[in-house]
């Protein structure tokens, strides 16, 4: 359900902040940040930070590697507007072709043993959480993953299983692929809080 106040901003400062934030950057300001501006308790500072660790936070896997997680955990909760602003970013650091090869089935896709292990630990935790067993996180230990990257990668999937939702809660409006990568490139110089 898309919120009038979301779209617009909530009160005179925020439609002022949206009105001069889009027209600097040269495209309409994307409704996960517009969110942000919308309901500051939860999904500005709060969410932002604990985004900001899951994904820019000091990690064993790079930054492209856990905004490819996060593309994977959208795409398992069919969230089209995160599966392409995390596409976008994933792209800016490993081949197009292997993050696309990936998001169309990650266990024939041309990535690394732990990756592909990881991503089927997550993908269990996304799609069967109760279903999540010690034997899925032997199953990526023994292919050569670290705790602390499986750690990590966890961390990845659940700040997203939060953020997915409310994005299709909210019905976010689906940015071209141009206003994609530019959003991208903003993500990656100033982060996510």
């Amino acid at each position: 359900m898309r919120l009038a106040e979301v779209e617009r901003g909530d009160s005179p400062m925020h439609r002022l902040l949206i009105r001069g934030i889009s027209r600097l950057a040269g495209y309409r300001l994307p409704d996960a940040a517009r969110v942000a501006f919308y309901d500051r308790g939860f999904a500005g500072p709060v969410l932002g930070r604990w985004t900001q660790k899951a994904m820019r936070g000091p990690s064993p896997w790079s930054v492209s590697e856990r905004e490819l997680m996060a593309a994977m955990v959208a795409s398992w909760n069919a969230c089209p507007f995160c599966v392409g602003a995390h596409r976008a970013i994933s792209v800016r650091g490993m081949e197009p072709a292997v993050v696309d090869a990936v998001l169309a089935d990650f266990r024939s896709a041309p990535i690394d043993e732990r990756l592909r292990a990881v991503l089927a630990f997550l993908e269990t935790m996304t799609k069967d959480p109760d279903g999540l067993s010690a034997a899925d996180a032997r199953a990526a230990l023994d292919a050569g993953v670290t705790v602390a990257e499986l750690e990590d990668a966890a961390a990845v999937a659940a700040v997203f299983a939060v953020i997915t939702r409310n994005a299709n809660a909210l019905d976010f409006a689906l940015p071209t692929a141009e206003e994609f990568d530019r959003a991208a490139g903003m993500l990656l110089r100033r982060g996510y809080s």
